[in-house]
């Protein structure tokens, strides 16, 4: 790309005409600047590219500007430095990239999963349009078109009926968010599953998950809400929160973005309260607490990858769920370096593993579903 398409990009994109395609682009270009290491070796720290760009701006020229331009005026700046920078960086690494072979090319996952009712009966989950799925027990299972799964009572919600368990279950590539029939919003990650009542009857609300789920639970104070893991158990009234309990993880991790948990090992017995921007880590040895990096730990949620000061085999693990890549082969032993960066995760994974490969702490092959990890 030229510097003067550049400019027209970045012209429509204060103007806020771009389309889609063209914001993607802008911020591939965006994401190698923030991915590329210094000269000093330390990666680039976002807010500190942006002091040492919003330093270099013409401020004497701002001040003419009416207040709204002027915002606009200094993002245009800023993209525009950051993107000549990005130029030159594409400029300076002329060496081919292995895995810039579209043929060699995996794309990201998307809203997929498996709903299985009370009665056993599967029912596939896509981005198709909107359907009604099932009535059971006074509710309503509606499908929408966008990757939800929405519970809605139309009958008694005190019936003294039985009560059946749904299951909803994403595979290695996909996520969906399920609407529980207590106004409870769930989103589900790659690889994971939660088993749910079709309506809440009894003292409590009790949930089952595998994998990784972050949680807006509705108050109510009468009937706490429980998330039960294999290891753990969390207890809340109304809060939001994430859960990571894939069993291929050394430790669950339990991250609490708003209000109050109580989190319980079931083996130790130990308990732990959390407050807001605080996480839990239960292994097999030991469960601790701990600060959070709430950008991080959430990242998924809200469509991003972010790795902060990672090991390889750990980013490994989260790109083979969402990728759906069958087998990570490690040739020489593993880096030890430590990976920081963040990136849309619905790009292709050629994409997130160049960002990766511009560090030079691990190289990249791609073979069908398969990838090869190299020093």
């Amino acid at each position: 790309m030229t510097p003067k398409q550049v400019e027209e990009l970045l012209a429509k994109y204060a103007e806020g005409t771009c389309t889609e395609e063209e914001k993607l682009l802008l911020e591939s270009l965006y994401d190698k600047v923030l991915s590329k290491k210094t000269a000093d070796p330390e990666y680039i720290d976002q807010e500190a590219l942006k002091a040492s760009i919003y330093q270099k701006l013409p401020k004497h020229r701002v001040k003419r500007i009416k207040p709204y331009w002027q915002y606009a005026a200094a993002a245009i700046v800023l993209l525009c430095i950051s993107v000549t920078v990005a130029l030159y960086m594409q400029r300076k690494d002329e060496q081919p990239v292995q895995i810039a072979q579209k043929l060699h090319d995996i794309a990201p996952g998307g809203n997929v999963a498996t709903l299985t009712l009370s009665n056993g009966k599967k029912i596939a989950l896509t981005d198709s349009t909107r359907e009604e799925l099932a009535k059971q027990a006074g509710v309503s299972i509606v499908k929408s078109d966008d990757g939800q799964l929405i519970y809605s009572v139309y009958g008694n919600e005190q019936s003294d009926g039985p009560v059946g368990y749904n299951i909803a279950e994403t595979p290695k590539g996909g996520q969906y968010q399920v609407h529980l029939a207590d106004g409870t919003t769930v989103w589900l990650n790659a690889s994971s599953s939660l088993k749910f009542p079709v309506r809440f009857a009894g003292k409590d609300r009790v949930v089952e998950l595998t994998g990784e789920a972050y949680f807006e639970v509705a108050h109510n104070a009468s009937k706490p809400f429980i998330v039960k893991t294999l290891n753990q158990q969390v207890q809340v009234l109304g809060t939001q929160f994430n859960v990571n309990s894939y069993d291929d993880e050394p430790a669950v991790v339990t991250t609490l973005v708003q209000g109050s948990v109580k989190v319980s090992s079931n083996h130790s017995g130990q308990t732990s309260i959390l407050k807001p921007g605080e996480q839990s880590l239960l292994s097999a040895s030991q469960f601790t607490v701990r600060m959070a990096n709430l950008d991080e730990a959430i990242a998924w949620k809200n469509g991003y990858f972010r790795f902060k000061d990672e090991k390889i085999g750990s980013i490994m693990r989260k790109l083979s769920r969402w990728y759906d890549v069958d087998e990570v082969e490690y040739i020489g032993k593993p880096s030890d370096e430590l990976f920081t960066g963040k990136i849309s995760r619905f790009r292709n994974i050629s994409q997130v593993l160049n960002m990766l490969e511009k560090t030079d702490g691990a190289h990249f092959k791609i073979e069908g579903r398969r990838i090869k990890v190299m020093p």
